[in-house]
């Protein structure tokens, strides 16, 4: 099965967006690695989202020489290491949030590809991970964000819950369990860890450690579907003056005069997940500035000293770029995964052990 190149009329044309794909394939290493910039660290969520970028710009081989590098590389415990340079672990800790979005790279992958065999091929690695990441979720809901490894082992949990991370796991969870569906393999565990996490992400957000001046603070508990509604609107609205820049996109982090292409992008799908297409197209197009003429995209701005920082091209802001264009123009099958449209239903809050007397909504 194969897909139209998404196109964003007034912005991006769809041989734009194609080149910005290709511009990934060539930061891919021959073992099917994509790094964040030529020569440096892959991590594995970063990666999939460079796949999942891939596969919407028609670049099949490429996508699957990625996920058969996350086959071949992941641990026992179904993490993968932080940090991979060149093949060479520099960070072997195993991070929650990196190792769950292998699940939402391959349900993207099955809507865009309807390949049972290659799903059936990867559900068991989708699976270990899912199991890693829900093992560490702690009694109030959050996921701890890491564990530590000693030698060859997994070691120290750490144990406070990152809030953007915890977001983009709720995602994860709903795509696995869309994914144990279609593999007639049910995981009731992940369900009730998606509920709790659900319930933790929605009224105890206070619980997470403080990185509110970052936006993806902000805006991810949107994007990971967890808020909807009037509360995602206000959410939205309650960070908008702080982080977004007009006509330039948004800060990354509240206290500094620089912006990322790729947070953008996170917020774009974020506001077309809520129904505000306007703002999404608008802020989509304001990002268009880091674009490079050969379709790369340099990963922020400086706007006092008018200067692209820091001096690279990054693959994952391309990729961001790739899948808010498929996700504003409606274009793939898979356009709908960060709207939640596709994955499985939102979980009931239950077995709740936060003390919490809300009624869950």
């Amino acid at each position: 099965m194969t897909s139209r190149v998404p196109a964003v009329d007034g912005v991006l044309t769809s041989d734009q967006v194609a080149r910005t794909a290709a511009s990934i394939e060539a930061m891919q290493e021959p073992s099917g690695a994509i790094p964040w910039t030529y020569g440096e660290k892959t991590d594995v969520w970063n990666h999939v989202e460079g796949a999942m970028a891939l596969l919407v710009g028609g670049r099949v081989e490429a996508a699957e020489r990625a996920y058969a590098w996350c086959a071949r590389t992941q641990r026992a415990d179904g993490s993968w290491p932080m940090e991979v340079v060149a093949g060479e672990v520099r960070d072997a800790s195993g991070e929650t949030n990196m190792s769950a979005y292998l699940a939402v790279g391959i349900w993207h992958h099955w809507l865009l590809r309807r390949d049972l065999v290659f799903t059936a091929r990867m559900w068991p690695v989708v699976r270990r991970a899912l199991d890693f990441v829900v093992g560490l979720q702690l009694d109030w809901g959050g996921i701890a964000w890491s564990q530590e490894w000693d030698a060859d082992e997994p070691a120290k949990v750490n144990e406070e819950a990152l809030l953007a991370g915890s977001s983009s796991i709720y995602q994860a969870l709903r795509a696995g369990v869309a994914l144990a569906d279609l593999m007639d393999d049910p995981q009731p565990d992940w369900e009730l860890a998606g509920g709790r996490l659900g319930h933790a992400l929605r009224h105890h957000r206070d619980a997470f450690l403080d990185k509110s001046e970052f936006s993806m603070d902000w805006y991810y508990p949107v994007l990971g579907g967890a808020v909807r509604g009037a509360a995602a609107v206000e959410l939205i609205e309650r960070g908008w003056d702080t982080f977004v820049v007009p006509g330039l996109g948004i800060r990354c982090v509240s206290t500094n005069d620089w912006v990322t292409g790729a947070e953008t992008c996170e917020l774009v799908m974020s506001l077309d997940a809520i129904g505000d297409h306007e703002r999404a197209l608008e802020q989509f197009a304001a990002m268009q500035h880091l674009r490079a003429e050969d379709g790369r995209y340099w990963t922020g701005y400086v706007w006092p000293d008018q200067v692209n920082w820091p001096h690279e091209h990054t693959s994952y802001t391309a990729a961001a770029v790739v899948l808010a264009a498929d996700e504003l123009s409606r274009t793939t099958p898979g356009s709908g995964i960060m709207r939640g449209d596709t994955l499985a239903p939102h979980f009931e809050e239950i077995a709740l052990e936060c003390g919490c007397t809300r009624l869950p909504v």
